[in-house]
């Protein structure tokens, strides 16, 4: 119980100093600072060719942003591969596999776990059937994808910094709830590159959030929640408990925690880890205090629960939504760059 605690503080002062007024700030301005020489520096070396850029046989299109996690791109990831699918085309995914530890480039399979990729790349894999490569260097999973399958498209699941992955395609996801915070570099804030990088992308989307000019809008809708015990699906209007634990080890755990409140969700308890966080039985057995209580968490999580569930754990998968006109315009764009590669 002690280290969900510590967990959960961590993740307030990190809320606190990058989407709240804080001095600590200031205090880290300089290192913002240094980080944004170093980026300069490295794309000044990637632009006069000190540095390589790859491209491949086929086209590549990054899911990434522009601020530490927590902004969807996994979810956007495995609704453009499954509408893609639809239409035909064999996609792969690779990813960096955050929290992995196993030699790279590692391909999902049924026998690898969240230990060994991390969690994203399981839940990809589970949720589109496709292809998954997983590598700390983008490049190597490219190159795998390309060794072993017949592909129309790669997706990169992040990677929008990998400037050694060459792209034919940037979508940049936005938290539509945060935003970029107090709109410094890291530590400072929560910006990996400045808010001038969205002028080099031509699609901007938004994740539930208000617009601003030229962004699209994308809205995450929930229909169930699912027993990670035995696998028992039922619908949100029947999921009527009266004692329910909210837990998240998500970048931004509080935007699961208003979803979950405003699908009518009331929970007695909410707590926060860390991003991709590693869980063991008594850590969140240590979170109910008796049977009854129920335990309600983000499919990312569940990925790293399933082998020691308990009959009271739930998680809630989320589904992508994109206003159809919309869909079939960034689709068919990416269709255009596919029939170009075959030419």
């Amino acid at each position: 119980m002690r280290k969900c605690v510590i967990y959960s503080i961590i993740n307030k002062i990190l809320i606190r100093i990058w989407f709240k007024h804080s001095l600590f700030v200031y205090l880290l301005l300089p290192i913002a600072w240094l980080y944004k020489v170093i980026i300069i520096i490295v794309k000044f070396c990637y632009k006069i060719g000190w540095l390589k850029t790859y491209y491949f046989s086929v086209p590549i299109i990054i899911i990434g942003n522009i601020t530490v996690g927590g902004n969807g791109k996994t979810p956007m990831v495995i609704w453009l591969v499954n509408k893609l699918k639809r239409r035909g085309w064999k996609v792969g995914v690779i990813t960096r596999g955050y929290g992995g530890n196993i030699k790279y480039p590692c391909i999902v399979t049924n026998n690898t776990n969240s230990k060994q990729c991390g969690d994203e790349a399981i839940l990809i894999w589970q949720r589109t059937n496709v292809p998954v490569v997983v590598a700390k260097k983008r490049v190597l999973a490219a190159n795998k994808l390309i060794e072993l399958y017949n592909l129309d498209i790669i997706i990169s699941d992040d990677g929008l910094q990998h400037y050694s992955l060459g792209r034919n395609i940037e979508w940049i996801i936005i938290n539509g709830y945060y935003r970029f915070g107090n709109g410094y570099l890291l530590p400072s804030g929560p910006m990996r590159e400045s808010i001038n990088r969205l002028n080099y992308s031509k699609v901007t989307i938004v994740n539930n959030g208000l617009l601003q000019r030229n962004e699209i809008p994308m809205f995450i809708k929930t229909y169930n929640v699912i027993n990670l015990y035995n696998k028992k699906s039922l619908p949100i209007s029947k999921f009527k408990f009266n004692k329910i634990i909210l837990i998240a080890g998500i970048g931004y755990p509080k935007i699961f925690f208003n979803m979950v409140k405003y699908i009518g969700i009331l929970p007695i308890r909410e707590v926060s880890f860390l991003d991709h966080q590693e869980y063991n039985q008594s850590m969140l057995d240590s979170l109910t205090y008796c049977s009854t209580e129920q335990l309600l968490m983000t499919e990312k999580d569940a990925i790293k629960c399933q082998k020691f569930a308990r009959e009271n754990w739930w998680y809630l998968p989320i589904y992508v939504h994109i206003p159809l006109k919309i869909s079939n315009r960034l689709l068919n764009n990416i269709e255009y760059h596919i029939l170009k590669y075959k030419q």
